[in-house]
């Protein structure tokens, strides 16, 4: 049996994927093959040596140790474009907010309640909450995978103008994108072009910060910003700065940090954007299915510290390796297979920075003698054989 470790509360639906006459699942285990985690941190997680995999039911891996689990062939997961629909929707949601104040009216009534002459004192104040229609107006998209991709589209349908950009756009997201919406060639492009500006790229050194004083010069005045991707894209005090001199009209974000609770014209969301029902599902159903995937048959789909490698299991035993990605590797493999009297029926590689993984297929039964002999390879971090 494997042991599947919950990490946080997991929709039934996903947690359903799991056959129950090969997986148990449960929030306590001694000795887990897999965790599936959401919001939990790992960051302080003594991992065991029976842990092949962590499955995020989720898209950001903040919370997972990348770094430590390749080191210890923990493969990890996440779940792309499965909350996509949700966040999306709150896109949309954070557009309308930017445009007219209707947090702040919702908020005069509610303070008003008890005016015995609500009505008429509704008509005399509701021109202090006027905003602004969104058609026709420009939307820079920054970042157009699968959450991106989908807010540009339906900001189309909208009526708006919409300007994209995403060094790493892939072939599969350009093909989902509508044909109206714009390339921008860089970042700038966007900054000059845009009256609504909405980020939708992972935390990673190179945009920590991106939207910072320098950038913030750099757009229209009353610029409208819609951050529903990490607190940390966005430099709290110079977003403040902005604000206060109108710089910027409107900041929604889904990422409340003490600097930004209370801002002029700010809408801090409660981290909403995947917290649909639907949403939670299809991440956990996508977790698990990843994870009996590589646990069954050692195939790698939407890892995020080691590479994508999958193949069919057609040979008696297959050789699941993870191992640093150094020069010479596979030599050294395909060597030891062959003193062995392994047969090589069919071999899959590929690398992902420093870490590298390998599947061999053979019409032979794997003994123990052999593992060993492969796991003492120097980079070697884990051998797996499944018959």
């Amino acid at each position: 049996m494997y042991n599947i470790q919950l990490m946080n509360k997991i929709a039934k639906v996903g947690t359903g994927v799991f056959d129950k006459t090969k997986f148990t699942v449960s929030e306590n285990t001694e000795n887990p093959t897999a965790m599936m985690v959401r919001s939990a941190s790992l960051h302080e997680t003594e991992f065991p040596a029976s842990l092949l995999a962590i499955a995020r039911a989720g898209a950001g891996v903040n919370n997972i140790p990348l770094e430590k689990c390749a080191e210890k062939g923990i493969v990890v997961f996440n779940t792309p474009g499965a909350n996509a629909n949700g966040v999306k929707e709150l896109a949309i949601a954070a557009l309308l907010l930017a445009s007219r104040d209707i947090v702040g009216g919702i908020e005069w009534v509610k303070a008003n309640a008890a005016d015995e002459n609500l009505a008429k004192s509704v008509e005399k104040n509701k021109a202090q909450f006027a905003g602004h229609e969104v058609f026709g107006k420009t939307l820079g998209v920054i970042g157009l995978g699968a959450i991106g991709g989908l807010v540009a589209n339906a900001a189309h349908s909208l009526g708006m103008r919409v300007v994209g950009c995403d060094p790493y756009l892939t072939v599969g997201a350009a093909w989902s994108l509508s044909r109206a919406v714009h390339k921008a060639e860089s970042y700038d492009d966007i900054y000059a072009e845009a009256d609504y500006i909405t980020l939708h790229v992972p935390s990673t050194p190179s945009t920590k910060g991106m939207i910072n004083k320098q950038t913030l010069e750099k757009m229209k005045d009353g610029v409208r910003i819609i951050n529903l991707a990490r607190a940390d894209l966005v430099n709290a005090a110079d977003i403040k700065e902005a604000l206060e001199s109108g710089k910027v009209a409107a900041y929604i974000t889904d990422f409340p940090i003490p600097e930004t609770v209370g801002l002029k014209n700010t809408v801090n969301i409660p981290h909403l954007g995947a917290s649909t029902e639907e949403s939670e599902d299809n991440c956990a159903i996508m977790a698990a299915q990843s994870l009996v995937e590589y646990i069954t048959t050692g195939n790698i789909h939407n890892s995020v510290n080691y590479p994508a490698v999958s193949i069919p299991h057609t040979g008696i035993s297959r050789i699941c390796l993870c191992h640093r990605n150094v020069s010479g590797m596979l030599s050294k493999i395909t060597a030891i297979l062959s003193a062995e009297g392994i047969n090589i029926e069919n071999l899959s590689n590929s690398a992902k920075g420093d870490f590298a993984y390998t599947i061999i297929e053979s019409g032979v039964k794997v003994s123990d003698a052999a593992v060993s002999v492969l796991n003492a390879i120097p980079d070697m971090i884990r051998v797996r054989v499944i018959d």
